[in-house]
């Protein structure tokens, strides 16, 4: 990747681990087993661009643009998505991996997560209103002061979300689900 600006191309098989690409545009593009880990991508624009089967862990992602990207069957293990740039940012993620990410303050409304594993991802003050968690295991998710109004966990599991402070006016869980609700209180339910 020599040039700054890519557009409609596709990346196979690439290793770009630990290189520094920073300040390019991609539009359209797509990436197939690639493997950015520890990349240094910051102020680098991605718009309608899907990340397929690729290694992402850590990387840098300092005010980058992610406009309508997808991310399918990736690593995206510890980005900072809350250091990219808020203008369009639109992302979706399935059967991916995104352990120790953190979304703080994003505006994300209508997010699809699907069948994705979310151990300790921070949404402290995020807009999640009707984002859906479709099959996703949210473990030690945070969720502290996140706009969660009509977002969807009904088969999302090992949540906890405290309802006083987060709005959730008509999101929707399953009735397994209550107890992530309610485990600040340490009851029991049977």
């Amino acid at each position: 990747m020599e040039d700054y600006i890519y557009i409609h191309q596709t990346f196979e098989r690439e290793n770009h681990t630990g290189n520094r690409l920073t300040d390019r545009e991609f539009d359209g593009c797509t990436f197939i087993n690639c493997d950015f880990s520890n990349c240094d991508f910051s102020g680098t624009i991605f718009m309608d661009c899907a990340f397929i089967e690729c290694n992402m862990g850590l990387m840098m992602v300092n005010k980058s643009g992610f406009k309508s990207v997808t991310f399918k069957t990736c690593k995206v293990l510890g980005i900072q998505f809350h250091q990219c740039d808020d203008f369009l940012f639109d992302v979706s993620f399935e059967d991916c991996i995104m352990d120790y990410c953190s979304f703080s303050n994003k505006k994300m409304p209508k997010t699809i997560f699907k069948n994705c594993v979310m151990k300790e991802v921070s949404f402290v003050g995020a807009n999640l209103t009707q984002a859906v968690f479709e099959n996703c295991n949210l473990e030690r998710a945070v969720f502290n002061a996140t706009n969660l109004a009509n977002a969807d966990f009904t088969s999302a599991y090992n949540y906890a979300i405290d309802p006083e402070y987060n709005p959730m006016k008509k999101a929707r869980f399953s009735t397994q689900g209550i107890a992530g609700l309610l485990e600040k209180y340490d009851i029991k339910i049977v």
